[in-house]
């Protein structure tokens, strides 16, 4: 893998395939994209056009059948991500699953033991620890801009008039639908990687829609063991947003509106290998001081490219995986815990 490019075989072609992997990967000299797996037509055909002479599979079964990769990258319904990694990790490729990285807690486990046991990679991708203004959050932090922080708040909200997939709309909440495990799964992680591991736990996964089966509208509150708390609101029924992250310390305090970019860019077509790529608008900068004293604070570039570079580093020997499995059980303890108290 070091003299090569990394043979990387994305399964499933929808918004996590389309958007995120396969731009990332193709931009990256690390990697090619060897092989996609979907079976829905219209997606083949956007596959395609996009990504001419690229096998287009309509089963994992058949790609590891005709060719060999390098990679999995298991972009597929949460429900079955832990079948598909099982899979992948049997057949001894690298894997990387799109968050989370399974449903509940025993099943990431034993992913991770197997891969341990069959002595390849295992990633998630929790690509909004790359988010400029998380990234910025994070430095401010840091560097002390804002003494002892008292509380972290932190949402992902829009109002989203369009029909769901099948999947995200008839799957249950405790099964891996709805925004707990969807936007939760970011914004909880983030809050641990900020502020460490938490003791307490106080949620809301609330359901607005009629006949809805699963959470569209919920609120975690955490309690870390270093006494920073942190409330986290997930929705997709909000017509006007709250702050994206408010952040309360002794000596300051940091609001940031709006979301970061680089999801939007990919969409749009923008590669990533373009010099705009994850750069925020200056109207987009969050403020920092105290009310009448705030100054703009100019956002971190945006890195979701850094995921699949620093995996690369990884795969060849010369660093740690981008994001560790391990780290995301405490993240999926919280919103399972939460699905079981309901």
């Amino acid at each position: 893998m070091a003299d090569a490019p990394i043979r990387a075989l994305i399964v499933g072609y929808g918004l996590g395939g389309s958007v995120f992997h396969a731009p990332l990967l193709h931009a990256d000299p690390a990697y090619t994209v060897a092989g996609i797996v979907t079976g829905d037509p219209d997606r083949t055909r956007h596959a395609t056009e996009r990504y001419p002479g690229v096998p287009i599979l309509p089963s994992l079964d058949r790609a590891l059948a005709e060719a060999h990769y390098d990679l999995a990258v298991i972009a597929a319904p949460t429900p079955r991500h832990v079948e598909l990694a099982w899979q992948a990790l049997e057949a001894g490729l690298a894997t990387v699953v799109d968050k989370p990285l399974a449903v509940r807690v025993p099943d990431a486990q034993r992913l991770i033991t197997l891969a341990e046991h069959r002595g390849v990679a295992l990633t998630v991708f929790q690509n909004r620890r790359w988010d400029g203004d998380f990234l910025t959050v994070r430095r401010l932090i840091d560097e002390g801009h804002l003494g002892d922080v008292w509380r972290f708040e932190s949402r992902f909200e829009w109002l989203n008039p369009r029909p769901r997939p099948a999947w995200k709309s008839a799957t249950g909440g405790p099964d891996g639908g709805g925004v707990a495990y969807d936007l939760g799964s970011h914004l909880v992680d983030q809050a641990i990687e900020l502020f460490g591991p938490v003791t307490q736990v106080y949620g809301e996964l609330d359901r607005h829609r009629e006949g809805a089966a699963n959470d569209d509208d919920s609120f975690i509150a955490l309690t870390h063991a270093g006494g920073v708390r942190s409330h986290v609101a997930m929705s997709s029924l909000v017509a006007q947003r709250g702050a994206r992250f408010r952040v309360l310390g002794s000596a300051s305090a940091y609001t940031k509106w709006g979301l970061d970019p680089q999801e939007a860019q990919l969409a749009s077509g923008m590669s990533p290998s373009d010099d705009r790529f994850g750069v925020e608008p200056v109207q987009s900068h969050g403020l920092l001081g105290r009310d009448g004293q705030t100054v703009p604070v100019p956002s971190e570039r945006g890195g979701y490219r850094q995921f699949y570079a620093r995996l690369a580093e990884a795969l060849a020997g010369r660093g740690p995986l981008p994001v560790d499995p391990r780290d995301v059980l405490a993240t999926l303890r919280v919103i399972e815990e939460l699905h079981a108290r309901r």
